[in-house]
This record gives structure tokens, sequence and C-alpha cells, in this order.
């Protein structure tokens, strides 16, 4: 039976900022759910207050509010739209269903006649409440940990004695695992179960025996109306119990489980579903499973919902769970559903990986000063990358190379850890570089037995690394002149970098890429194809490897490559990496604009990318996608063989742009504003130059490569000093300093963090109001497509401040100045595409404190504020298929938007939460206000001087 008749209005809430525990999955989730529903013919009302967001894109939905997520908010547009006849709450995340169950306490969807699709209220409430949870389970026969729920501090404590450490503690109704924790010390146990009550919205903890070391699991499941069930990924957790699955190492397909204990997990988890709720939709169910020959399953939790890992099973299996789950809702079964991959199957099919897919969490503790960095039971990670392989070992090395910490893969770089107590310590207390520690650890000698009895991951994995090992051994014995081509295309096999095999041999990575072209050994592009070949897949969506050469029987060789280049003209679009502070979904939603804008230009768009969470990522965004490490040797690789016109790299944050400059050393076509020009604003001094010629001011400065430098410096400069590094994003490692003992103090700091940086000194402008304006430029109009105001003053991190657009206290003649500035700016730097310029202004003087000719993290805010398509038009003047003159700008916006920051300090007790040059926030929300006398306006106003810390 299709989709039901009675649904021609839905309501979709999305999962607002950005926070640890909740990031750009749910953009995936909420854009794909809109499509799918849109293609029925349903009219679409979006509530989200994210601005940055391809979901609240105006052409996404046919009405998108950008309000805050609030039942106020919920009325409002229910009092608008009285034709909703549904909400679904399963594509927003714990945000989205803890608003949808306030709502329905209130009453407010039963006023409305508005009926909840895609989940029912007891299945949420059956998963939130652990104790209901725990006696459905009993009462199924699904196993449990031994559990209790404690409302009191005194029922805890009771707990506590009956059960014995070590202990876990979970609040109920909390996301992303806050007021979590694991208590191996009675003394710990006080602190912790009184945070853990405070956190939860009820008051409501659950305390279990803690079942370190077993090992642990998940399964994305989708159920239709006819109760048919299937199990789209099974994901095995390389890290054991204890560490939150957002920030472990996964795994797909399992790796180390037995196929029985497998067919006996699926059965329970299809029915845990059917027993929470009678409800159509995706579910996410978490085992653990005791590492011994027993392999005992017990259930951990569920989620009726689309969840992270859903985001991660899609692109693992190129099934989109959502889209799927979205129609499922609207009254679908599975095998009335094409097979998105097929094009000529039902969605009634389980996926079958030929290859393996990793997932490394990307953590960011260097913004949280003094943060505890163990991983533990609460989810500190802020993105995450995903490696494709055609073994662990090819996607692990793949998932390593991503990360962009400054590493080349695991181990083979000269950057592991030699210190034997060092070793011990971080395997013992997991940590975020645990990943590359065992290689180390391995290195050094220590036995397997030892590492798996420290850190309980299972033999097979550890088997795995020291596999590697033994071949970077075995190539070291060589020259390049003497590898053979045999050991050679092990190593790519498994997934090291040329850059790693040059460490080995102690020769350049030219030599060895040469030597690698000279042998043939070259990467081929397979589809991901979940049918495992049985059937033809259709999605141009590919990730690299190599293969030995197959012999025909007239003796010519070949190896085989599903990446077909076509002979239309093409242009690649460098995706931004894993998400972090300083960098986050708002560069996705520019790389998504600038495919879909190159695509109308008439060009074939290839996207490559390697965050599973995103847009950018999704199968049908672009014409082909690579789902590869934005890492050099992989994208030349690419450029090789698709042999594009150019390559967008203003889009994609300080990810992309950091390979311009090797892109321009081979002749690689760069589309809009050239090397020269990027490299020319970062680099200080000649930017300095530039703004001298053009008579616009600039604070004073000086460049320092030494401590002695720097304290010379400062006497001509004056403090306060603004000390930063140059060629970093987010503000890292930037620091107001007022006297020379604290000058010295960060400046051999940096050096020891950051060697071989120059120093950027400027004289700090103390008081002074910050501005930012972001422009189009063609190379000879320039159009500002908004200047900003921020509330809070200078010296606190753009991404940190509350931006109002357009300005609220700046004078005309102040305006003038900004407006002049940024048109010389724009025009003196050949800027071709967009550019963003921040300023100081002080006495009615405006001075410049940079320019970025690129996308900047404000572009999406400003499109979304003046309900304008920015980045489309930005790409069409960087392609030269129009000019500034050529588009017809009609912002609108009626009073004012502030662009406000959400911080995840919460994840982090102890960390000092002054914000200062560094970025610390983890996402943004959009207010709009009618005018200043707005009381959010007013708080936010009063509150700006409290957080400059110097």
């Amino acid at each position: 039976m299709p989709k039901r008749k009675d649904l021609n209005s839905i309501l979709i809430i999305g999962s607002g900022p950005i926070v640890i525990g909740q990031a750009c999955e749910f953009d995936y989730a909420g854009s794909q759910s809109l499509r799918s529903l849109r293609e029925d013919g349903i009219e679409t009302i979006l509530i989200n207050s994210n601005p940055a967001t391809i979901m609240t894109d105006p052409s996404m939905a046919d009405h998108v509010y950008l309000k805050p997520l609030n039942t106020k908010s919920i009325i409002e547009i229910l009092k608008e739209h009285p034709q909703i006849d549904a909400v679904l709450p399963t594509m927003g995340g714990q945000t989205a269903l803890n608003l949808c169950i306030e709502a329905d306490k209130k009453g407010i969807w039963e006023d409305f006649g508005v009926q909840m699709i895609g989940v029912d209220i007891d299945a949420i409430n059956i998963t939130e409440d652990r104790e209901k949870f725990r006696e459905l389970m009993l009462k199924i026969g699904v196993g449990m940990a031994p559990q209790a729920t404690a409302t009191s501090f005194l029922k805890g404590k009771e707990i506590a004695q009956e059960f014995g450490f070590p202990l876990v503690i979970r609040a109920s109704y909390t996301l992303g695992g806050a007021g979590a924790s694991i208590v191996h010390k009675p003394e710990d146990f006080d602190a912790l179960l009184s945070h853990g009550l405070e956190i939860s919205p009820i008051h409501e903890v659950m305390i279990d025996k803690a079942l370190m070391g077993w090992k642990e699991y998940e399964l994305e499941l989708l159920r239709d109306k006819n109760d048919n069930v299937v199990i789209i990924c099974a994901i095995e957790n390389m890290d054991p119990m204890g560490i939150h699955t957002g920030d472990s190492i996964t795994v797909a397909p399992a790796m180390t489980l037995s196929d029985k204990t497998y067919q006996k997990m699926r059965d329970m988890a299809i029915h845990m579903m059917r027993s929470i709720g009678d409800f159509e939709g995706g579910c996410n169910v978490q085992f653990a499973v005791s590492p011994d020959e027993n392999e005992d399953i017990i259930a951990i939790e569920i989620n009726p919902r689309v969840s992270r890992s859903s985001a991660l099973a899609s692109k693992a299996t190129g099934y989109p769970i959502a889209k799927v789950a979205t129609k499922l809702a609207i009254g679908y079964s599975l095998d009335e559903l094409e097979n998105q991959i097929t094009k000529s199957t039902s969605a009634l099919f389980e996926p079958m990986l030929d290859y393996v897919i990793v997932k490394i969490p990307r953590w960011n503790f260097d913004k949280f000063e003094g943060s505890d960095r163990t991983l533990g039971l609460q989810m500190k990670a802020v993105g995450e990358v995903m490696g494709i392989g055609r073994s662990f070992q090819e996607a692990l090395h793949k998932a390593t190379q991503s990360l962009e910490i400054k590493r080349n893969g695991l181990g083979a770089d000269g950057k592991g850890y030699k210190d034997y107590d060092q070793i011990i310590s971080k395997l013992t207390i997991p940590s975020w570089d645990r990943v590359f520690v065992i290689y180390d650890a391995i290195q050094m000698g220590i036995p397997l037995s030892r590492i798996f009895e420290i850190t309980k991951i299972d033999m097979w994995f550890l088997k795995q690394y020291e596999e590697l090992y033994h071949l970077e051994k075995e190539i070291s014995k060589y020259t390049i002149a003497s590898l053979t081509k045999d050991l050679l295309l092990e190593a790519k096999q498994k997934g090291f970098a040329d850059r790693q095999i040059a460490h080995m041999l102690d020769c350049y990575e030219s030599e060895v890429y040469n030597k690698r072209t000279e042998l043939n050994i070259n990467r081929v592009y397979k589809l991901v194809d979940t049918c495992a070949a049985e059937f033809k897949a259709m999605t141009p969506y590919y990730y690299s490897t190599f293969e030995a050469e197959i012999e025909k029987p007239d003796g010519t060789r070949y190896v085989e490559n599903d990446s077909v280049v076509t002979d239309k003209k093409k242009i690649v679009v460098l995706g931004s990496g894993p998400n972090r502070i300083g960098q986050g979904i708002e560069f996705d939603y520019c790389c998504v604009h600038g495919v879909l804008a190159a695509a109308e230009c008439g060009y074939e768009t290839i996207m490559i990318n390697c965050n599973p969470e995103t847009v950018s990522t999704d199968f049908d965004t672009a014409d082909k996608l690579y789902f590869e490490p934005v890492f050099w040797e992989h994208i030349y690789d690419i450029i090789r063989h698709e042999k594009p016109e150019g390559v967008i790299v203003q889009l994609g944050g300080q990810t992309a742009l950091k390979l311009a400059e090797k892109l321009s050393k081979y002749g690689i076509k760069i589309i809009g504003t050239s090397f020269e020009s990027l490299d020319l604003a970062e680099d200080r001094g000649s930017f300095s130059e530039l703004l001298k010629e053009n008579d616009i001011p600039f604070p004073r400065f000086g460049v320092a490569e030494t401590a002695d430098e720097a304290l010379q410096l400062a006497d001509e400069l004056d403090f306060p000093l603004l000390v930063r590094p140059s060629y970093v994003l987010g503000g890292q490692g930037m620091k107001i300093v007022i006297n020379k003992e604290e000058l010295e103090e960060h400046v051999v700091d940096l050096l020891r963090k950051i060697p071989n940086n120059k120093l950027l000194l400027d004289h700090y402008l103390d008081g002074a109001i910050e501005a930012e304006a972001d422009a189009i430029c063609d190379g000879k109009d320039v159009y500002i497509i908004g200047i900003m105001e921020h509330i809070e003053p200078c010296g606190i991190h753009s991404g940190d401040s509350n931006a109002t657009l357009p300005p609220f206290n700046l004078g005309e003649f102040v305006m003038q100045q900004i407006k002049d500035h940024t048109k010389k700016i724009a025009l003196a730097l050949n800027t071709v595409g967009l550019i963003n310029i921040q300023f100081a202004i002080k006495d009615d003087m405006v001075y410049i404190i940079e320019a970025n000719p690129r996308a900047s993290r404000t572009v999406p805010f400003i499109a979304k504020a003046y309900k304008e398509p920015y980045v489309n038009y930005a790409t069409k003047v960087m392609l030269g298929e129009k000019k500034v003159k050529d588009f017809d700008f009609k912002p609108e916006l009626d009073g004012y938007a502030i662009k406000q920051p959400v911080f995840s300090f919460n994840k982090f007790p102890n960390v000092n939460k002054n914000l200062g040059p560094e970025m610390k926030s983890t996402g943004e929300s959009i207010l709009f206000i009618d005018s200043l006398k707005d009381d959010d306006f007013y708080n936010l106003y009063a509150r700006r001087k409290m957080y400059l810390s110097k």
C-alpha cells in the first residue's frame, strides 16, 4: 500500500546549533528527509535555529522557520499553518525528540490536531526512562547488566553498596552521554552521583554494574508498517565498553563476531524494536558482548530515531537511511521503495559490503586548556572522519590520514612516542591519540598480550597493527632503488602513504611516487557497491585502492577501474574534512552550493571529502563523489585520473586552502582567486605593504621567529599585544599579553607546539569595536553582501562573538570607511569569488585586522538572513560564467539578524570559560529581532564586557 492520503503537510524539527554530541549528521538526515517528502508532493514546514546548514536553505522546504527550538515557536508555527497534519521529530537528534515530548506533555499536538509520525511517544518514553526500558527487556528475555534507578542521593548510595565498584552512572534524558561517568573508587562516587542527578532534566540516574572490557556493537534497523525489518549495518567498536560510541573508533562490517552470535544479536535487535512500540522508521540498537568463548550478549540501549551512527551507516553502505525512514513514516512499505543504489531492486534488502570502513573521531582538546582528555562515557569529539578500503588496514590508514592533525598515517612519520612509561600510561588511560600509540607500543616491542591486557582491544585488531609494523620493518631494509614491486604494492594495499614509505626508505616522497608510477602501481577507483556486485550499482560514489594486475589470455595486463572518465568539462570541489572548532558545517554548506552552482553552469561536478556526517558526501550531491582523505596524495591521483578544468579551494575552509600551494606548484588551475593572492593575504608582511600602498590603516605589528625578537618588538609596539602564529585557523594559539613575562611564556610555548612558525605581534587596540564584511568580487567590481558589527569588543574571536547584521552602532563615516576599505582590498588582492575582511574601529578610525579571500564562517548566516544564494553567485563568478553586475541583488531583512555562538563547555567542567582571541564555540544559531529595544539584544549587549580575557 503506497503513502497515506491523509498526510499533506508535515512539520520537521531540526537539531539546532551544533554542540558536542549532536553535529551535522542531523543536517544530513534532515536534508534527506525534506527532499524525500517533497518527492511525494507533501508540503514541508521546517523549524531549526542553525543558519549554517543546508537543511535551513529556503530551497529545502516550503516554509523555513529560523526560530529558537522551544514550544513557543512551535505554537507560533502551528497557528500560522493550521494545515499541518503531522510532525516528524526523528530527524533532529535528541533536541527534536525532547522538544516533541515537551510539546506532547503540554498538549500542543492535541490542541492543533497534529499527529506524530516516524516514532510514537511511548517508544521515546520507554527508551529514555531507563527503569521502564530495563523492565521491558527483562520481560522479553533480553539480558542487561545489573542496573537500578535512583531519584535521590540516598537511593544512589544504597545501590552502590549493593553492586560494588566499578559502576556506571547515566543521567536520564540527556544528550551525548552528558552526566554519565564510570566510577572506579568509592571516594569519587558522591560528586559524580550529584552531578548526574543535577544534569538530568527529571533528576534521575541509572546506576549499572560496569561491563569494562566487553566488546561493543551497534546495529542500524529500519521497519515498515507491515513489520518488515531490515538491518542496514552492523558496526563494531574497536574500543571496548567504557568509551562513548561517538568517541570510539568504529568499523563496519563487524570484524570479530562469530556468525552464530551475530544472528542472535540480529534477532534480539528486531525483537527489541518490535517491543518498544508500533512505529515505522529507523532505530539504533547498542549491545555489549563478553570477550570470551561464550560471547554473551547484553543490551545497552535503543534509540528510536536516526542517530550519529545512521549517518555513518548510510555513508558506509550507500543506503540512505533518513530518506527511506521518512518514506516509511508516511506509509510506504520497504518492498514498494526503489533501492537507491541499483535503481532496479527494492529497498527491502540488506546491504553486503565488499570493503571495510573505519570511522575515527576528531577531537579539539587544545581549545579547552586544562580539560580532562580522558575518553569515557561522555562524548568529547567535535567531528569524525571515515576511511574506505579493501581491508581494515587500508581503511584505518585512510582514516588517520583524513584527521588533519599533521600525521601521515599510523607510524612511519617520526612522530610516534618513544618513552615506555608514557606509552603504557596512554594505553591505560584512553586518550585521543591511542589509535597511534598502539603502533608505537608494538614498535617498542611491548607484547600484544600486554597491550590486550591493558586496552581490552580485540586481539584481531592488534594483530592487524602488528602486520603493518612488520611490513614497515621489512621495507626499511631496502633503498628506493632496490625496493621490489611486490613489497611496494603490498605497502600501498595496506594504506601506507608515499610519505610514510619515503620515511622508511629515507628518500623524498616524489621519488616513491615516481617509482610506483614507473612500476604501474596506480590507484584504481571502486564503486561503493553495497550489493557486493550481485546487482549493477548506479551510484557514482567511489573509493580508491590498489590491485594486482590481471593478465588476459593474450598476455595483456590490466587493473580494473570502476570510475569511467567522461569527456565533459569537469570541476573538482575540495571539501572541508572533519568538523572541528573553527571549521564547521558552514564550510560544508559552501561546498554543496559550489557543487550545485558548477552543475548549473554545465560542468560535471566532482566532490572530494572524508566527513561521513555531511550533505557534501551524500552520493547524489555531486555528479561524482570520491570519499577520500583531503590529503595531497589522494587528491593528486584523482586529478590526474579525471583531468578537470580546475579545482575550487575557497569553499572548504583552511583544509582546502592549505592545498592551494601544492596545486599551483603542480600546474593545476585554481578556480577563482589565485594561490599568489591567497598567500599574500596570509603573509602579514606582504599584506601590510599592500595596505600601506592603498592608504589603509592597520594596527602596528611586527614578525618574530624567536622569543628574543618578540621581546625586542614589544618595546616598539607597546602593550597590550596580540600574539598569533601565521597560517592557522580559528585563532589557534592566539593570545593577548600585557607584559614581558606573559609574552615570553606564550612565545616559548607556541614555538614548542608549532616549530619554525613565524609569530605575528600586533599592537592590540584596547576597547575597539570589531566589525566584519563579506563581499563578492570578480576582479573589477565588488559587491558587499553584508557588514556585521560584533556585540563583544575587539579581541574576542569573530567565531565566538555575537555578530549583528546590519550594524547597530556605526555611524555613516565609519560605514563609508568599511565599504571603501573592503572594495580597495578585494581589488588589490585580485579576488575572484568571496572575501571576508575584519575591522577594528577606534575613535571613528577603521583599522584592518585581516582579510581572507575565501568563503568565511559568516557567509551562510548572511545568505539566510538576507534570503539570497550568495555562494551560488560567488561560484559562478569564480568560474567566469558571470560578472558581479549580472546579478540582481535584492536582500530582504526587516530589523536585525544576530549570529549567536553556542558553546559545549558542559563537556569540560574545569575549563576556563573566558573568551579571547582563540575560538571555542562549536556552533551557532540565528536570532531575528525587530528592533534594538528587544530584550534579547539588551541582555547580550549588557554582558559584552565580561567576556574579555587578557
